[in-house]
């Protein structure tokens, strides 16, 4: 490797000239990879919601409704509004109840279900349905075209109109978590680094790291907005210790060779390559730990998160040695004092009351285990967004007008009887939160022969070999009530139509709540086991992967826990990623220290001595790291208005700096409990000199 280094070292302009290059295909990959902003829509293929979903788009040519409250509004303009809505391109009807009453007749002489669903007051619904998919650009295009047709006293509901929303917040606010994210890291390396050109240097690289990463994305076709917007915040955050690195062995090699730059970096890469690759490779389980999830979601950001590091690795040994050796003169010319030079006063405290951090750990335990375990999580996506928003306005307006949150779609076949159909309708608008229900018998009376069906009823109501009806609900999505709601409905579906199926909104997320929480359980106990493996290969201990893991646990637990005790709830995608991500990125912290301790310790140095001096050499790279991944992701959390975002952000930033702290106080005081435990369970922990020791001693 460092035959490789040296010719690295030696073209490095070549180096560069590759860099500068790779920028090309990456903006057009970039450009040419699809953003999905439908959560949604990483469900399973084999869910019935979503099966049914499919079916609505092949048979009935719909993909995604909107509920529209239209307030103190003449009739005649209402229905103008409605013509208008229709000749939206990807609109594919418009039901009110002109389709099946004259608006000149008086609103007490309609049929009181329609009433009911379509009259309340001076206000009035009508339901838009689109031709395509609920995320897809027709439906989103065609939604913004109704928001533009629409007055103030139109409100367009619906989860097209919560995902156009997302899309319109997380493309404006994107570029500026770049930004963020780079000028507090900057801030957080002119302090710890020694020079005031390094950070770019260190900034330039990653930067280019990152945009191969979010080019290469092509290969996937398309990756979600959170994995979008998390991309450059986390490879930053997690990648930024491969450069100090890098910068640190150039130093010290600098001395070993006066004079011998490119030999300097070319053992500098060298070095860095075999400490990065092992370093690497736990935060790259953490990530591949989220493509076990059934949620697509997870495998998206997964294997987008682990190439990006994979990719970080390599540009830390090919561009950054390239950067360093082009502006090293500019380098020395700006360096300055170290804040975080000298450790050992800090370090000497911690070491000697290291029994007062293992009472302090005891006591934390138990509350950060109850907390973790009692964090609330939501599931309704509309809930992290502000409630200011177009989307979010109009679900309250439609709630506040007809009492409706929702509305499911009961999907039965075509040729059920009329006298069942009937029967199955009363019973579902007898369960607990329905309002009403429109299928083809409340609109045109059951005892209308098919034949007198009109073309258009017909057409949106029936296909081939299903038939719709729509459910409305007075509860919201992702509720216990509107869940338990949901499977009294398909029990009575079920009942009469064993093929029958509820779909909708409300359907879909009680299915993402039932999926995401075994995802939750699986992907914890999956980066668990393969970090445990990984460091049980790297130290060839039993009792250290468990120290080291147990470490990082406990400060995971204290970050999932501070949510409970403040009384607030997390999105469901910020439960599941944060323990694989945390761990993964933050174990390297305890494997640092844990690398020092034993070398001490096989040099022959005593338990204290080689604690002592494993936790002062470590404990500036440690601060370091845990600094810039928390500068990288602590603005994000503050800026980001789509709580899915911030939320991540906030707990990786909150959880970076806990990691640390923890690692610095709680592992050194393991060590001194354990020390003779991992001795016996580690092979060649001591090394011959230090056993040598041992027997003399004896």
């Amino acid at each position: 490797m460092v035959k490789v280094g040296k010719w690295i070292a030696r073209h490095r302009i070549l180096m560069l000239l590759i860099g500068v290059l790779l920028i090309i295909p990456s903006v057009i990959g970039i450009a040419k990879t699809k953003v999905n902003y439908d959560l949604l829509s990483y469900l399973p293929d084999h869910l019935e919601t979503v099966k049914g979903q499919d079916i609505l788009v092949d048979e009935f040519g719909m993909g995604a409704f909107s509920m529209v409250a239209v307030e103190n509004m003449d009739m005649k303009d209402v229905q103008k509004l409605e013509k208008e809505f229709e000749k939206v391109p990807h609109v594919q009807d418009v039901l009110w109840y002109d389709d099946v009453a004259d608006i000149s007749l008086p609103t007490e002489m309609i049929p009181k279900d329609i009433r009911k669903a379509f009259i309340n007051g001076d206000a009035t619904m009508m339901l838009v349905l689109f031709d395509d998919t609920t995320s897809s650009d027709n439906s989103m295009e065609a939604l913004t075209q109704l928001r533009k047709i629409a007055n103030k006293q139109c409100f367009i509901s619906g989860m097209t109109g919560i995902v156009t929303d997302i899309k319109n917040i997380a493309m404006k606010e994107l570029p500026i978590y770049v930004v963020i994210a780079a000028l507090l890291s900057l801030v957080v390396l002119e302090i710890t680094s020694g020079s005031f050109v390094v950070p770019f240097l260190f900034l330039l690289s990653i930067g280019l790291a990152i945009l191969y990463n979010l080019g290469s994305n092509i290969i996937l076709g398309e990756t979600s907005y959170i994995t979008q917007a998390l991309t450059a915040v986390l490879q930053l955050g997690v990648t930024m210790d491969y450069s100090i690195f890098l910068l640190n062995s150039y130093e010290e090699n600098k001395k070993r060779f006066p004079g011998e730059k490119e030999r300097a970096m070319g053992h500098a890469i060298a070095n860095t390559f075999k400490s990065v690759v092992g370093s690497s490779v736990t935060t790259v389980a953490g990530f591949i730990a989220l493509c076990v999830m059934t949620f697509a979601l997870g495998r998206d950001l997964g294997i987008v998160m682990a190439k990006g590091v994979v990719i970080g690795v390599i540009c830390c040994v090919t561009i950054l040695p390239a950067l360093i050796l082009v502006f090293d003169k500019p380098i020395e010319k700006t360096r300055h004092k170290l804040l975080l030079s000298n450790m050992d006063r800090p370090s000497a405290f911690i070491t000697k009351y290291y029994k007062v951090w293992i009472v302090a750990f005891l006591v934390l335990l138990l509350p950060a285990i109850y907390g973790n375990n009692h964090t609330k999580i939501y599931y309704n996506i509309a809930d992290s967004l502000p409630a200011t928003l177009n989307s979010n306005v109009s679900i309250k307006k439609v709630k506040d007008d007809f009492g409706t949150s929702n509305m499911h779609i009961v999907m039965m076949d075509k040729n059920m009887s009329a006298k069942d159909k009937q029967q199955m309708f009363k019973k579902i608008d007898k369960v607990k939160g329905v309002k009403w229900t429109i299928s083809m018998s409340s609109l045109i009376g059951p005892s209308v022969p098919d034949s007198m069906i009109p073309k258009d009823v017909r057409k949106m109501m029936q296909s081939k070999n299903y038939e719709l009806a729509f459910v409305s609900t007075k509860y919201e999505s992702a509720t216990d009530p509107v869940n338990t709601q949901i499977k009294k409905i398909d029990k009575i579906v079920k009942s009469y139509d064993k093929s029958g199926m509820v779909i909708g909104e409300a359907p879909l997320m009680k299915d993402l709540q039932d999926v995401t929480d075994v995802d939750l359980v699986n992907v914890n106990i999956i980066s668990i086991a393969a970090i445990f493996v990984i460091i049980l290969i790297i130290f060839k201990s039993i009792s250290l992967p468990v120290i080291l893991v147990a470490v990082i646990e406990f400060a995971i637990m204290i970050n999932m826990a501070i949510p409970y005790y403040q009384g607030v709830s997390l999105p469901f995608v910020a439960s599941i990623v944060i323990g694989a991500i945390q761990l993964g990125a933050t174990v390297d912290y305890a494997i640092l220290m844990t690398t020092r301790y034993q070398k001490e310790r096989s040099r022959g140095k005593d338990k204290m001595e080689a604690i002592s001096i494993a936790h002062k050499t470590s404990m500036p790279s440690i601060i370091s790291s845990g600094l810039s991944f928390f500068a990288a992701t602590f603005g994000v959390a503050c800026y980001s208005q789509v709580e899915m975002i911030g939320s991540i952000c906030t707990l990786l930033a909150r959880g970076a700096i806990i990691s640390m702290v923890v690692v610095l106080l709680v592992l050194p005081a393991m060590f001194m409990i354990f020390d003779k435990l991992i001795c016996k369970t580690s092979i060649g922990f001591l090394g011959k000199k230090a056993k040598a020791q041992t027997s003399e001693a004896k």
